[in-house]
């Protein structure tokens, strides 16, 4: 009790106060899952860089410098800066390679520290493995520089060739990645929320799970410290000093809630012939019925010879067979409100495939039997 009456007592209340939550016991629900795995805290992201570079050491797989003009000029100012001076018409290297190096700049980053790095063929290059990366700056959205990468290209891929034409190729050996092959050189500043306060984006937007995880602080943070600004954005009380903060949202991110359930959804990936259905999926009352239908055409061609001495011509005449066979296909039928489990009973029960289930999720769409949202991806 005298831990309670302290932590509504301090002036401050919120870093207290959560620290009360833990050193009380508070238990998690069942089933709940914890803030950090549901949102991100406003002003806490990734950034993207890239930067223009050049691969060098390759066993003969570069670019064709004669039919790629950038990577000539790039090994020519590179050249020049290192106090040579070329002649243009005379730089035909095979292993050199004009390349795109992107990498993630995550929050938080510090000079000195290291990410990864994934190094991209521009030109006509066979293949980058046994590259290396030449000191490459990489730029942000606001053109200055956050990282330098440098470094030997570990290569999944593989191209091989003959004399005569054969070819293999395995994955892609135009693509590769250096790990820690790029040296942070400046931070991003982040601003975690505003003054007096943080903000929690939804990664998904739901108003249940919003609500739900505004009582979830309240109840272990003290009643009014959070509040739903819309379906998707929590505004929370944080203290403003930066050490008190980085324990407060500690706390805060192991906060669990139980999320709303999801809306229903049928996703159907018409590429691969997958399907997902969502648990909330229901089905009103439908008899459905699913065959195919198979149509052969077959065309001969015949001789029609006229008789001796005649005054007919000779002439090929056509021979069509049509044949139709329709395979034999069992209805069935769905009860009101049948849940996920009945509809991959039934389908599974008449043998039908991917394609079958999708050509019928669609036509009970149409029907307006399927109560769920279909997404063709």
């Amino acid at each position: 009790m005298r831990l309670i009456e302290h932590a509504r007592a301090c002036l401050a209340g919120l870093l207290p106060l959560a620290m009360l939550a833990i050193s009380i016991g508070w238990v998690p629900q069942a089933g709940a899952e914890r803030i950090k795995d549901l949102a991100s805290f406003a002003g806490v992201r990734d950034n993207q860089l890239i930067g223009y570079g050049i691969v060098v050491g390759l066993a003969g797989t570069g670019d064709q410098t004669t039919q790629v003009p950038f990577t000539r000029q790039s090994i020519q100012n590179m050249l020049e800066r290192q106090g040579l001076s070329p002649d243009g018409g005379n730089v035909q290297l095979a292993n050199v390679a004009a390349v795109m190096v992107t990498g993630t700049l995550p929050p938080f980053a510090k000079p000195g520290q290291t990410i990864d790095v994934t190094v991209s063929s521009m030109g006509n290059a066979d293949s980058l493995r046994g590259g290396e990366l030449l000191m490459t700056p990489l730029k942000g959205a606001d053109d200055n520089i956050y990282a330098v990468a440098q470094g030997s290209l570990i290569v999944g891929g593989l191209d091989a060739s003959g004399r005569d034409g054969s070819r293999v190729t395995v994955n892609i050996p135009t693509a590769g990645r250096i790990p820690n092959g790029a040296t942070v050189e400046r931070s991003v500043p982040s601003k975690m929320g505003g003054a007096g306060a943080v903000f929690l984006n939804l990664r998904e937007s739901d108003f249940t799970t919003a609500r739900r995880m505004e009582k979830a602080i309240n109840d272990v943070l003290g009643g009014g410290v959070a509040q739903a600004v819309d379906g998707g954005t929590i505004k929370v009380r944080a203290p403003d000093a930066p050490d008190q903060r980085v324990g407060f949202m500690s706390v805060l991110e192991n906060v669990t809630v139980e999320p709303g359930e999801g809306p229903a959804r049928v996703v159907v990936n018409s590429r691969s012939g997958t399907v997902v259905i969502g648990q909330n999926v229901t089905i009103e009352a439908a008899a459905v019925s699913h065959g195919n239908l198979t149509v052969t055409v077959d065309e001969s061609l015949n001789v029609s010879q006229p008789a001796p001495f005649s005054e007919g011509q000779t002439v090929v005449t056509p021979d069509s067979n049509i044949a139709v066979q329709e395979e034999d296909s069992r209805a069935f039928l769905f009860d009101p409100g049948v849940k996920l489990n009945d509809i991959v009973q039934a389908v599974n029960a008449v043998g039908a495939s991917p394609s079958d289930l999708v050509a019928i999720l669609q036509a009970l769409k149409q029907a307006g039997a399927l109560k769920a949202e279909l997404i063709v991806i």
